[in-house]
């Protein structure tokens, strides 16, 4: 191996796709092991690390990558509150699907509305809002970019009710 300098790796390709009829990102998932309780049953908080990372896959998909952001921007996003509710379990190896719609887009946070399919039928609802933070943990504006890319997506009929 040579001890010259290498280049950065290229920026992963984004996954999931754009559902445009319902304005929502459509990220797969694979329930592994990994995943599950002793009974084969996906642990409740496991849901949530399925929403986030759908919504770093979003992001990815118009072209922001979070961590680019916070070295160039000096912005990332954090759970400020959570609401969930779950119907059915998912289990080891079944294939889902978790939709990400967006509700509203403010001055320092996001609103999403994620759920959480095996098919058709409905596993988890849940709805997300995220503060926008500066290197400091601090709140801060949602760069003009980032909010003109998500804005025209926010409809707040997705609210959970």
């Amino acid at each position: 191996m040579s001890a010259s300098r290498t280049a950065a790796p290229a920026p992963a390709a984004p996954t999931g796709t754009v559902d445009a009829a319902a304005g929502e990102h459509v990220f797969p998932v694979r329930v592994y092991y990994e995943d599950t309780d002793a009974a084969g049953i996906v642990y409740y908080v496991n849901y949530l690390k399925f929403a986030e990372r759908a919504r770093t896959e979003m992001l990815r998909l118009l072209g922001r990558e979070q961590q680019h952001m916070m070295e160039s921007e000096g912005v990332a996003f954090a759970v400020k509150s959570a609401r969930i509710e779950y119907f059915r379990p998912a289990r080891l190896d079944d294939s889902l699907a978790v939709r990400t719609g967006l509700i509203e887009v403010a001055g320092a946070s996001l609103k999403v509305r994620q759920r959480i399919f095996r098919g058709a039928e409905l596993l988890a609802d849940m709805q997300i809002r995220l503060a926008v933070m500066d290197r400091s943990g601090r709140p801060t504006r949602l760069p003009a970019d980032i909010r003109a890319a998500l804005a025209p997506n926010a409809d707040p009929a997705r609210e959970m009710r």
